[in-house]
């Protein structure tokens, strides 16, 4: 049985939801151990012989063990093509994943230097300097989901629940911690509210027990 090392709230949201996605199409169950990486659990021994970066999601198949999320998804997409995760034509498929890569590669990135610019620069103005041009970077990626979302069919990759719909999920929830009201981004918002809905990620929301509003008004 696969095993999936998930934080709360992370990234590790994505493979989690492929995973509730591959349980309801083919019965393969998994299990899912909660890291609190408030608390350090990234950083123990244990871990770090699983991934020497001390991040989530690591996924443990067979005693094996894989990280960074877009292997992770990939991996899972090629063992069970019968949740349709990824499309299956090559162009369509280089086309989700050019979403994803980016997704992956740059909107969480930036999302980094908002929330730990002290990972990045050392001085508190430094990092406050940072933290507002990163802001407003997030702020246009998010822009450029929510345009995404227009063509949404009733998903962003078509009619099947993919990993570019539990990231962009994600990301939404982070904007909100970081003082971007959704309410800003209606039909982004509208989006997630359905989202939110599909099974696998209900499922998925209801294990790491979040919820898809996180933001506070001033």
């Amino acid at each position: 049985m696969m095993k999936l090392y998930y934080g709360p709230g992370a990234c590790s949201f994505v493979p989690h939801v492929g995973l509730e996605a591959i349980k309801a199409a083919t019965g393969e169950d998994f299990e899912a151990q909660s890291v609190k990486l408030h608390k350090g659990e990234q950083r123990t021994p244990e871990y770090l012989a699983m991934n020497p970066l001390g991040l989530v999601p690591v996924l443990v198949d067979e005693g094996r063990a894989l990280n960074q999320i877009v292997a992770i998804c990939d991996y899972l997409d090629r063992g069970f093509p019968q949740a349709g995760l990824l499309p299956a034509e090559p162009w369509q498929r280089a086309q989700a994943m050019s979403h994803f890569a980016w997704m992956n590669n740059t909107v969480h990135p930036t999302f980094t230097r908002i929330y730990r610019p002290g990972n990045f620069v050392a001085s508190e103005a430094a990092q406050a300097e940072l933290r507002q041009a990163a802001l407003a970077s997030f702020r246009e990626h998010l822009e450029r989901i929510q345009a995404m979302t227009a063509h949404a069919a009733p998903f962003l990759l078509g009619e099947r629940l993919s990993f570019v719909d539990a990231y962009a999920l994600v990301f939404l929830r982070w904007g909100g911690l970081v003082g971007i009201d959704p309410d800003t981004l209606p039909a982004y918002k509208a989006f997630a509210e359905k989202l939110a809905a599909a099974p696998a990620i209900a499922a998925a929301m209801a294990r790491e027990g979040i919820n898809l509003d996180t933001y506070k008004k001033p």
